[in-house]
C-alpha cells in the first residue's frame, strides 16, 4: 500500500472538509502529502475555507493524521481495498472525470477493466412490482450485453437491478453506499451485498462505521452517476434521489438520461415521464440503451488497464496488479470477429453489418458495444461504426 494512499486517506478522513476542498487544498499545496501538512496561513488562502476555518481544519488534519494506521488495520481484517483518486492502477477512470471525485474508495470485491462499460439503474425504494420486473429484466438484458449494472443497493429499483444482473451468468454490479461499507444499509440487504461482492463490487466513500444518515445518500448517488456511461431510470415520484442521480448525470457529468415509461395513473411514473418530456431517451428494449450510449471517452483507450485487486488479508497489504491491455484478438468470439470484419477504415451503418452477416440487431448491436469496449470500434455517430486503426 502506496504513502499517496495514506495521505489521500489522512484527507478523507478530515472533518469540515469534502472532495471539492480536498482537491483545492491538493492544489494549493502541491499534492496529498503537503496537503496534510498545510500550514494555518496556506489553508487561509484555499477558497472556501479563510481564517474563520483554517485553525479548526489544520487541527481536524492532524486528528486524522492518528487515524490513518487504524483505519487502515479495521480495512485490512475486513478484507477492503482502499484505493486513492490518483491511483491509476485501480481508481475508476469515469468517476475520476467528475468535478468532485471522491479523495478515496473502499472496495469490497475488485473492479474489473469491463466495469468501465457500465450503466446505472437507479429508482423508487416504494417501486410497483412493474418496477421491480423491469428492473430485473433490463439489468439481466445488460449483463447479457457485457454491461456492468451500477445502483445504491437500497430497496426497491436498486436492489432489484443487482439482483437481475447477478441471474446472468457472467453478470456483474456494483453497489455504491451512503454509509461505511462495514455497515449494511438497508440490513435486511447484507446477505445481498455479499453476493454483489463476490459476482462485482461493494463500494463507499465514507469512513468505517459510518451510520447511514440522510445527507450521505444525495452525496453517494454522484458516485453511481460518475462511474456509469448512462442512467436509467425506472419509477420514481418527483421528489425522489433518482431524479437528482439523473440532472448529475446529465449537468455535472455529461452521461446519457434513459428512462423507462410507466402507467400514467401511478405517482412513481411522474419523475421517468417528466425527464422524457426534457429529453431523456425513452426506453422500451435493450438496443434504445445501447445505442444511446454512444462512444467511450477517447482517453478510455489511451491508459492501461488492470487485472482486479486481491483484497487485503489480515497479515499484508493488497497485491499490486500486473498491467493488462484491455483485450486482444484472442479474446473476441467467433461472432466478433465475423462483425469486425466487415469494417474498415470508412464508417458502416449497423443495417450493413446485419445484412452482411445475418445476424440480428440485438447480436449486432451486443457485440459492437463489447468490441467498444475492447478498443476495436468507435461509434461516428447513432447507428454507424468504424474499425479503430491499428
Amino acid at each position: 500500500m502506496g504513502r499517496d494512499m495514506r495521505w489521500w486517506l489522512q484527507l478523507s478522513l478530515t472533518d469540515g472538509i469534502g472532495p471539492i476542498l480536498i482537491r483545492r487544498i491538493v492544489d494549493a499545496a502541491g499534492g496529498a502529502e503537503p496537503a496534510c501538512a498545510a500550514s494555518v496561513s496556506l489553508l487561509k488562502e484555499v477558497e472556501g475555507i479563510g481564517a474563520a476555518k483554517a485553525a479548526k481544519i489544520h487541527q481536524s488534519l492532524r486528528a486524522a493524521g492518528a487515524a490513518v494506521e487504524r483505519e487502515l488495520a479495521a480495512a485490512a481484517t475486513l478484507g477492503v481495498s482502499i484505493i486513492a483518486q490518483d491511483d491509476d492502477d485501480g481508481f475508476p477512470i469515469l468517476l475520476r472525470s467528475i468535478p468532485d471525485p471522491p479523495a478515496v474508495l473502499y472496495v469490497r470485491g475488485a473492479f474489473e477493466p469491463r466495469d468501465l462499460n457500465a450503466v446505472a439503474i437507479v429508482g423508487s425504494r416504494k417501486c410497483s412490482y412493474y418496477g421491480r420486473e423491469q428492473a430485473e429484466r433490463f439489468a439481466a438484458l445488460l449483463a447479457g450485453a457485457g454491461v456492468t449494472v451500477i445502483s445504491g443497493g437500497a430497496r426497491g429499483v436498486d436492489s432489484s437491478a443487482h439482483r437481475g444482473a447477478m441471474s446472468h451468468p457472467q453478470g456483474r454490479t456494483i453497489a455504491v453506499l451512503g454509509s461505511g461499507i462495514d455497515v449494511p444499509y438497508p440490513p435486511e440487504n447484507a446477505g445481498l451485498f455479499e453476493q454483489i461482492a463476490a459476482k462485482g463490487a461493494v463500494v463507499s466513500e465514507y469512513p468505517l462505521g459510518t451510520p447511514p444518515v440522510k445527507e450521505n445518500f444525495p452525496r453517494r448517488n454522484r458516485i453511481v452517476s460518475g462511474m456509469s456511461r448512462g442512467v436509467l431510470v425506472i419509477e420514481a415520484d418527483e421528489r425522489s434521489g433518482a431524479l437528482i442521480t439523473a440532472r448529475q448525470a446529465c449537468d455535472d457529468h455529461g452521461r446519457t438520461v434513459f428512462a423507462l415509461p410507466g402507467r400514467v395513473d401511478s405517482p412513481t411514473s411522474a419523475g421517468p415521464h417528466k425527464l422524457i418530456r426534457d429529453g431523456a431517451t425513452l426506453v422500451t428494449k435493450l438496443e434504445d440503451i445501447l445505442e444511446g450510449l454512444g462512444p467511450l471517452p477517447q482517453e478510455v483507450h489511451e491508459v492501461h488497464l488492470f487485472e482486479p485487486m486481491s483484497p487485503a488479508r489480515n497479515d499484508e497489504t493488497p497485491a499490486k496488479p500486473e498491467p493488462v491491455r484491455i483485450a486482444t484478438d484472442a479474446t473476441m468470439t467467433d461472432r466478433q470477429r465475423l462483425i469486425l470484419a466487415q469494417l474498415d477504415g470508412q464508417p458502416v451503418h449497423i443495417d450493413a453489418i446485419i445484412e452482411r452477416t445475418s445476424l440480428t440487431a440485438s447480436e449486432v448491436m451486443q457485440d459492437l458495444t463489447l468490441l467498444s469496449l475492447k478498443g476495436f470500434v468507435r461509434r461516428v455517430d447513432g447507428q454507424t461504426f468504424v474499425k479503430r486503426s491499428g
